[in-house]
């Protein structure tokens, strides 16, 4: 039976039977196949892979494994240039957009709370997902090791966090999204763009102490849903400062 020696890096290791993680293994193979597939069945999905060196060297998802090699997977690299070696993730999108699976409602409102360009239904079949991730250039988000295994996904992420406001932090995080965070500039219901909208533009769709207490509301002009700085506002500014911190302390 063929054989290959692995070690997985940085939190590719999260995908791992505990024995396994930060330790050179042993790997049996049934027949020679690419790299893509070995890493794969071994846990971590392809999207999260940055370098993959197979004897010191570095090779593609496409290059194939036949036994009796070493090989040493990476995860994204921030802080070392490895430019000139192969990578196999994809350079980072101009403009984030997402993708979220049906699990992941709640973070995606937070999102577009932040300003993003984030679709999310309830109804997404996992092809469709993958189709769109690839068609529009947007990060798949989802907790379905399904899914992000699909060739056909470019970009995506699998959140470790299950608490939705964790889950912000580790997405703002993996993206360095703080750069780029236009905060109340999007409906968190259906995520068009919001528009400013005069006090007697919004008169018959806000409760009327409301109107009297406020000069400056946003619209969507979508969903017709009015905006204002109420103390969600301030509840949601709180984690936005908190947020925009990352980036004097990643």
């Amino acid at each position: 039976m063929l054989q290959v020696t692995v070690r997985f890096y940085g939190p590719l290791n999260d995908f791992l039977a505990p024995e396994r993680r930060g330790v050179a293994f042993v790997h049996a193979l049934n027949s020679p196949c690419s790299v893509k597939d070995l890493i794969e069945s071994l846990g971590p999905p392809h999207p999260e892979v940055d370098v993959v060196l197979v004897d010191g060297q570095a090779v593609d998802f496409s290059h194939r494994v036949t036994g009796g090699q070493r090989l040493a997977v990476y995860p994204l690299f921030s802080s070392i240039d490895v430019t000139p070696l192969v990578r196999v993730s994809p350079p980072p999108l101009p403009e984030p957009r997402f993708l979220l699976d049906v699990g992941l409602g709640r973070l995606s409102g937070l999102l577009r709370m932040l300003g993003f360009d984030t679709l999310w239904r309830n109804d997404y079949a996992d092809a469709e997902l993958a189709r769109l991730s690839r068609d529009e250039q947007r990060i798949l988000l989802t907790r379905d090791m399904g899914v992000l295994k699909r060739s056909e996904v470019v970009h995506g992420y699998f959140p470790r966090e299950t608490d939705p406001s964790q889950q912000l932090v580790e997405v703002v995080r993996r993206f360095r999204l703080t750069g780029h965070m236009r905060p109340f500039s999007r409906c968190i219901a259906c995520n068009a763009s919001l528009a400013p909208a005069t006090p007697e533009e919004v008169r018959d769709r806000v409760p009327e102490r409301v109107h009297a207490s406020f000069t400056r509301f946003q619209q969507c002009p979508e969903c017709k849903r009015v905006f204002w700085a109420g103390s969600h506002h301030a509840r949601m500014q709180v984690i936005i400062d908190k947020l925009s911190e990352l980036e004097q302390h990643p």
